[in-house]
Order: C-alpha cells, then structure tokens, then sequence
C-alpha cells in the first residue's frame, strides 16, 4: 500500500500539472511564454519556501550543497528550455518530445547514479504511455517537426528527469515539503534576471492574476508537494512514467474548457496512457 499511495499522489500532481496549458491559454495575450514559466516558478517557489519555513524543515539538517544545486538548475533548466523549445518547434512537437523523452531520461538516471533496476512491467508501460503521448499530441494533418528545435524539448525532457533525480537524492535527509521549496525557491532564484527583463504589466489585470496564482499555487506548489511525496515511495523511474498522465488531463481540459475537437487518434492515445497507468498500478512493486 505504501507504494500504491506513492503512485496517487504523483498521479495528483500530474493532473495538477496538466492545467498548466490551459491556465496559459486563459492568460492575457501579452504575456509571454518566458514570462509565464519565470512567474510561475516564482509564485511557487516562495509558496513551497513558506510552507516549509512554517513547517521548521528547511534550515535542518544540513543540505548537501551538489544535489541541491542541481535540483534548483533541473527545475530552472525545464522552464527555459520546454518553452524555447515549444516556441521553435511547436506546441505539438514540443510538448511530446518533452514529456515523452523525461521517463527514458529518469530511468537512465535513475540506474546509473541511484542503482535502481526497474521491472520489466515499467518498460512495457513506458513504451506504451510514450507511444500514447504522440498519439495524443498528433494534431490533425499531421505533425510539421523541426529537427533542430526537437534538441531544447529533448533537453526539457533531461531537465525534468534532472530534478527527479537530484530530488531523490536528497529526499533521503529531508522531507518532501522541504526538498520542493529548495528546488524551486533556488529555480527562482536562478530565473530572476528573466522576471526583472520581462514585461509582467499581465499580471496586474484580474485574469492575468488568476493565472498566476493557479499556475504558481496549484500546478506548482501543490503538485510538487503530491509529487516529491510519492518520490519518496517510488523509483524515479516510476514517477516519471506516472506523471505522463499530465497529457492526458490536458487534452481533456482542452476538450472541455477550450472546446478543442478530439481526434481518433487523440482518443486511442489516451487510453493508451491510461492503460500504461494501470499497468504499473496493477501490482506496485514492494
């Protein structure tokens, strides 16, 4: 049960995850993508520092200086590049590549630098979730690829698998309140000369605030919380996999929020993800 519970609770932070696109497509037209991401890790970042500072976690013990670096530069390094990336080779592209490549990423990781062997379970997951992930972004008449814009979603997609690792890493020593407001208190940190550039007049307006807040509360603060939780429960490769469920949640808001059409291939990609889900839910590993 104890890696079942770790399983929801990064299943929660992946549909909080998948609001993202939709709070950005509610957003004002002049805010840009950069703009949206450095003030999205803002907000967060000083709300998961509170929490932890009102929590007595974050000063003890001792925090190892590499691993938190490191953790801090993952989650800095995701916002950049995924929205670079995005912006070179569209949102279809992009948004697969990244969130399709973190699992390959995280479990590569994971074995060589944290030992972990995942079961041949999570390889047949994998493959078909990554598989379902294309099939959900494949928007209709196909998808237009720039090659070279592929590499900054690739490096998304290292980023986030980055941080899973880092944060695995010093989970061991802290607790998971703790170990998200040193990521993302240091990601803001690393992404203020992109908030003091930027044009963030957005954020004053009453939708511009709405998002803000959602994105840096909800779909940051909260899900990672859900998330480094049930990372200290599962491999890093595991968690990774779970949180493709973002896509999912995304596509459905965009059916239902923003009144986007669902294509066939749309749909068999998505339960396609949902059944690489269950296959990992079925019998969690002890």
């Amino acid at each position: 049960m104890r890696d079942r519970a770790g399983m929801f609770m990064v299943l929660g932070a992946a549909v909080l995850w998948g609001t993202t696109g939709t709070a950005r497509a509610l957003a004002p037209g002049d805010a840009s993508p950069l703009a949206v991401g450095a003030v999205r890790i803002a907000i967060g970042g000083l709300a998961l520092v509170a929490l932890a500072l009102a929590r007595g976690t974050l000063a003890r013990p001792a925090w190892p200086f590499a691993a938190t670096l490191v953790a801090a530069a993952g989650v800095a390094a995701y916002q950049l590049a995924f929205f670079a990336g995005v912006a070179r080779a569209g949102v279809a592209a992009g948004t697969i590549v990244a969130i399709g490549s973190a699992p390959v990423f995280a479990g590569l990781l994971g074995a060589a630098l944290l030992g972990e062997r995942p079961a041949g379970r999570w390889y047949a997951a994998t493959a078909l979730a990554v598989a379902g992930v294309a099939l959900l972004g494949l928007p209709r008449g196909g998808l237009a690829v720039d090659a070279l814009g592929l590499v900054l979603p690739l490096a998304a997609g290292a980023a986030y698998a980055v941080y899973a690792t880092a944060s695995k890493a010093l989970l061991a020593s802290h607790d998971g309140v703790a170990v998200a407001a040193a990521a993302f208190g240091g990601g803001a940190l690393l992404l203020v000369p992109i908030l003091v550039t930027s044009d963030l007049a957005w954020v004053a307006t009453p939708t511009g605030a709405a998002v803000a807040l959602e994105l840096g509360l909800l779909a940051t603060a909260a899900a990672y919380v859900l998330f480094t939780a049930g990372l200290a429960r599962l491999p890093v490769s595991y968690a990774a996999t779970l949180s493709l469920a973002e896509p999912v949640t995304a596509a459905a808001l965009g059916t239902l929020v923003l009144r986007e059409a669902v294509t066939p291939a749309g749909a068999i990609g998505a339960l396609a993800v949902a059944s690489a889900l269950a296959l990992l839910a079925v019998r969690p590993r002890s």
